[in-house]
């Protein structure tokens, strides 16, 4: 007679180890989040170090700007053309066409030659930016120091003024991999109003003398000072 042994086959139980199998998911999905989001902010500070790294070897800086100036309430968008010079504390852009005027700053005094109506205006620079916006060029070599950086993406930096610069609420920044590394600014307002700056032929360290920054103004000009 012949012998059979029967050998108890043990059913593999799939759901058993199912709950451990979830929380490795779960900590493996955190830990990429947390990955992706440590990522993002260390773009974000190096697009920053790369902007400030650039400004500590810039003496001066030359080149032309388009300037699309836009009034959210009365629906009305103005464009500018001209050409800019900065020397630290001292600078000069040129406004071409019908509305004409060249601007220098010295420090804290400001001067707009208007050439059609042939008058100067005189006041103090305290910063605000509002008539002369392209002048925040000169001051983004300081971004952690005078703005709070709100956002990053690979062609954009959002930075929001520390103190009040006039009626700024915030400004983006587009980088750019040339010498001058910002190719174009966008300035919003309180009122949702918009300057955008798009720079073209920058040149950098090109020794610009300190006479260009001089202005002899016309004998018959009107003068106003503020």
């Amino acid at each position: 007679m012949k012998t059979v042994f029967r050998i108890p086959i043990r059913k593999n139980n799939r759901s058993h180890g199912q709950p451990g199998k979830i929380i490795l998911l779960h900590l493996l999905f955190a830990a990429l989040l947390t990955v992706l989001a440590f990522t993002a902010c260390l773009a974000q500070e190096d697009q920053v170090t790369k902007i400030q790294k650039a400004y500590e070897d810039i003496k001066d800086i030359r080149g032309g700007f388009v300037q699309k100036s836009s009034i959210k309430d009365l629906k009305l968008t103005d464009i500018y053309n001209g050409r800019f010079f900065i020397k630290p504390p001292n600078m000069k852009w040129e406004y071409t066409g019908e509305k004409s005027q060249v601007i220098y700053i010295k420090r804290d005094e400001i001067l707009i030659y208007q050439k059609k109506e042939n008058q100067i205006i005189k006041s103090k620079f305290d910063r605000a930016y509002g008539q002369v916006p392209i002048a925040l060029l000169a001051g983004l070599g300081n971004i952690r120091q005078d703005f709070v950086v709100v956002s990053d993406s690979p062609d954009r930096l959002v930075i929001k003024p520390r103190k009040t610069m006039g009626n700024i609420d915030y400004i983006e920044v587009m980088p750019s991999n040339n010498a001058f590394p910002i190719r174009a600014l966008i300035i919003v307002d309180s009122l949702s109003n918009r300057i955008e700056i798009t720079l073209k032929d920058v040149k950098t360290n090109t020794g610009l003398k300190n006479s260009l920054f001089n202005f002899t103004p016309p004998r018959d000009a009107t003068v106003l000072e503020n």
